[in-house]
Parts: structure tokens; sequence; C-alpha cells
């Protein structure tokens, strides 16, 4: 996609602001098996009111509506949400040191599994892409992978020690059985099963190597799977732009780099014509000020509509957006 030559100014549009979370929105997720001909999309949405929430979009109306809320299960703070490709279940990740995985029966969810022995926080929750692994970290400086076992069982293949630092997110190679994590400790660490079945930390991406000077708090890859954005506390390498810390980065289908920070702003980064040998380079597309009231935790792209994203903040609110073009 050219964006360059597209002769347009782009806008985000607020499409919509869901409100009932009580407490700050810390992430949300798209259901990757909806957003199709044959089902409304739905997003679900975690929070420090220790609930988390369905959303669906009403395919007369067009209107999102809460359909479901999951509570009196985690005892603290929600921190992250993640569907499982297939879109059947969902991993719910809490600072009550347990993983709980839903089910959505008939319409009704339930808790079908909990997942317990990280010794504190669980910060972050990650399935693999043929979902037969599913990854956990915590502030116990530790990532636990999990065999998806028949009936919703799940069993602990490995318990990845390496970070010296609370682990702040981990997420799997798009097609690859290659987990990411990045931590407290300022680094990525790259792991990798061997013939045997062990897990090993096969590369750590630091500072020496072109890596980050401070925490790292999100990664995400291209559609290809060849290239990742990360994004770290002061300045990421797209330097300049945000000068607060920055909580989430989410690439799109078609290139588009999305951040959510700390001055509550959300901006689009695209990679610019005039890249250099050395590798790309990336031009701010659009900065939409003032997106919510308070830090901007997550941006996602909606998996089924270009173009269309989600964000949700300290505010308690998600705003379901859309970057359209505007002709000058």
């Amino acid at each position: 996609m050219d964006f360059d030559d597209e002769g347009s100014n782009f806008e985000l549009k607020e499409i919509q602001t869901l409100s009932g979370h009580t407490d700050r929105v810390w992430s949300l997720a798209w259901n990757p098996a909806t957003g199709t001909d044959d089902a409304q999309p739905v997003i679900a949405s975690c929070s420090g009111d220790k609930t988390v929430r369905i959303w669906e979009r009403s395919a007369l109306t067009r209107s999102w509506d809460c359909k479901a809320v999951l509570e009196e299960t985690h005892t603290r703070t929600v921190r992250s949400c993640t569907w499982s490709p297939s879109g059947k279940l969902l991993a719910t990740a809490s600072f009550d040191a347990t993983t709980a995985i839903w089910e959505n029966v008939g319409g009704d969810f339930q808790c079908v599994s909990t997942l317990e022995g990280h010794e504190n926080e669980v910060k972050s929750v990650s399935w693999n892409a043929s979902e037969s692994l599913l990854a956990t970290c915590s502030r116990d400086k530790t990532v636990w992978i999990w065999e998806v076992m028949p009936g919703n069982e799940f069993e602990c293949a490995s318990v990845l020690q390496g970070h010296t630092q609370d682990v702040k997110m981990i997420k799997w190679h798009p097609t690859m059985d290659i987990l990411f994590s990045c931590s407290y400790d300022n680094t990525i660490k790259v792991w990798a099963e061997d013939d045997t079945g062990d897990w090993h930390c096969i590369q750590t991406i630091g500072e020496s190597s072109n890596g980050h000077s401070s925490t790292v708090w999100a990664i995400s890859f291209n559609a290809g799977g060849d290239k990742m954005v990360t994004c770290r506390k002061h300045l990421s390498t797209l330097s300049g732009y945000h000068d607060r810390t920055i909580f989430s980065v989410h690439w799109s289908r078609e290139g588009i780099i999305a951040s959510g920070a700390a001055d509550d702003a959300i901006r689009f980064f695209v990679e610019s014509k005039d890249s250099v040998v050395d590798g790309p380079s990336y031009r701010l597309l659009l900065k939409k000020e003032k997106a919510h009231d308070m830090d901007v935790n997550v941006v996602q792209w909606s998996p089924g509509e270009n173009r269309v994203m989600a964000s949700a903040s300290d505010d308690g609110t998600i705003k379901i957006w859309e970057l359209a073009t505007s002709s000058n």
C-alpha cells in the first residue's frame, strides 16, 4: 500500500464509545472468527474492575452492545485477554496469579479451566498459531508454556527463566512456534523448542543489539511475520513523536503501525518511501490528540475490516475508530 499516492488526508473517525467498566481498561481483543459475512465482530475487554466484558456489533443497527460480563472468577485486576485463533476460547490473565480459560457454551460464557502456578501477578497471555500451546508471563520473572490437551485441560510444558525482572508481555510468532517475551529488564527474549522438547532462549535483544534502553512494553508483528515492532518506556525508534510512555503498538494487515501512549494520543506510522539501505524508516501518517481522556493502554486493529480499530484507556472506555480518507 502506497500511502503517499492516495491523494488524501487521513482522519480518525470515532464510531462509538463503549462504556461499562468501572475502572481502567487494560486490554482488549477482537475475536478472529468474527467480523465476517456470517458473524458480526466481537471484542473482549478486561479491566481493573476484575471483570471481562464481551461486546458485539448489531447487524441491524451497527451499534456495539455489551453481551456478557464475566465476573466472580478473578479476584484482582484482569490485565490481559486474548482469543484463541479459532475464536472458540478466551484466555484472561489476572493479578490474582491465575489465568482463566473461557468458552462460549450456547451463548453463555463459562470458565472451563483455571491455570495456576505463577507466584504473583500474571501480566500477559498468548496462544500460538495452531492453538496447541498457550504462554503466560508474570511479575515473578518467569514465562510458562502450557500444552493444550483434550477436554480443556492445560499441562505445563516448561517454565522459562532468564529475565531478571517483571515480564510485561509475551507474543508468539504469527506462523512459527517461537515465543517473544519483553520485560522490565529492558530486553526481549526469543524462545524456541529443541529436538528433545526442551525450551531455550535462542536470542536476547537488548541495548547492544539496537534494542531498548528502558522497559519494553509491547511487541507486534507485521502480516508476513518478518518484521517486528516494539515499544518502550520513553522514546522508541519512531523517535520524536511520543514524549511519554508508549504502551501499545499494533501492525495492520496493510502495514500501518498504530501506537497508544501516556499522552492520551493515538498515532499512525507507515513505511517511508525514503527508506535507506540499512533498513526501512517510518513516518507519521496521523496523530489523534486526546483520543481518550487518560492513558491509551491498548490499540488493536480489527482482523476482519480494513482500517477499523479499537482502543482502550485508563478512562474506563473502549473506543471503536475508522481510519478514513478525506479528499483535499
